[in-house]
């Protein structure tokens, strides 16, 4: 059977006329190669069997085929549907799903999905005014969508600032030990807050509490992290785009480690640590006053998580996991 094709505009100017012109559906079906039924739908749907424009018959098929575009129901396919709702329950953003499903599935239409689709399915009524809607697995859990400003992007002002898109494939492949990602965590009403860094292959966390998000503060925590590392666990990190990474090339000078930046706005390329500081999001969620925050606290929550198995680790821990792989790549030298 052929694959249907809708009447095009040509079509309904010849149905107008051989209409006018007293031909029977039949014969004007046999004239366009359409069947019978088809003709009668469109005289139906779109004019009338005593009166038939084809303009007008054309403007109602347009009209009808706008309101289809943007009335789709969102996540029809079972499939996109059971993989946005798990990582969604996973913590994931939005943005990460639609990003990993393109690179689990590159060549694969039958998965692809984008982030907008995901928050217009979210932020449905019918799913708003559920008993468990869907907003509550976001970080932010607002019921309403609000345009996020985030945190003012200063890639022209980030000296030797090197794309993501220049980092080695290994790294990109997670086949390299010591390569991190690192990123800050804001504290209430914009004072203080963490700086986190998160090992790719292991997922080990590490963080610090910052007394502001600036540039200085950020580099000093840094410092003291990788600082208290083994050079074979200190080999990079993929920063984002905000002011308080633009010493970063400190890393380079005082610990030889290259420092790589993401692409503004693309958070999903840094999903190891957005998944890290998740997790330290259950224990001090937005809206954590940091000043009131023990160091000792911190470090505990951070023990904690980084001692629970994981089944991206086949159920080692993360320190488990740590330790093997520095083990190995020291095995190499």
């Amino acid at each position: 059977m052929g694959k249907h094709h809708k009447l095009s505009a040509i079509e309904r100017e010849q149905i107008a006329l051989l209409q006018t012109r007293g031909f029977s559906n039949k014969e004007i079906g046999r004239r366009l190669g359409r069947q019978t039924s088809t003709i009668g739908r469109e005289l139906k749907r779109n004019g009338s069997t005593n009166c038939y424009s084809a303009i007008q018959a054309q403007s109602r098929a347009e009209q009808r085929a706008c309101i289809v575009a943007h009335s789709k129901q969102e996540l029809r396919n079972p499939d996109v549907y059971r993989y946005v709702t798990e990582y969604l329950r996973n913590g994931w953003s939005p943005d990460q799903i639609a990003g990993r499903i393109k690179k689990d599935y590159p060549n694969d239409t039958h998965w692809r999905i984008s982030t907008e689709t995901i928050y217009r399915w979210i932020y449905q009524t019918k799913q708003v005014k559920t008993g468990q809607p869907w907003y509550e697995y976001l970080r932010r859990k607002q019921k309403k969508r609000k345009k996020q400003a985030g945190r003012k992007v200063h890639r022209s002002h980030i000296p030797d600032r090197v794309s993501i898109h220049k980092r080695p494939e290994e790294i990109n492949q997670r086949l390299q030990f010591g390569h991190w990602e690192g990123d800050s965590i804001e504290g209430k009403g914009h004072r203080g807050g963490l700086h986190t860094e998160v090992e790719r292959m292991s997922r080990k966390i590490m963080a610090k509490k910052v007394t502001a998000l600036t540039g200085q503060d950020a580099i000093t925590v840094q410092l003291d992290l990788f600082g208290s590392l083994p050079t074979e666990a200190r080999q990079s990190t993929t920063l984002d785009n905000g002011k308080e990474t633009h010493l970063h090339f400190q890393l380079r000078t005082k610990l030889d480690m290259m420092t790589y930046h993401a692409d503004p706005y693309s958070s999903w390329q840094r999903g190891t640590n957005e998944h890290g500081n998740w997790h330290i999001r259950y224990y001090f969620p937005k809206g954590t006053d940091f000043e009131s925050v023990g160091e000792e606290e911190l470090q505990d929550v951070i023990e904690e998580i980084n001692n629970r198995p994981r089944k991206i680790l086949d159920y080692m821990t993360a320190n488990e996991k740590f330790q093997e792989l520095l083990v190995k790549a020291r095995g190499c030298i």
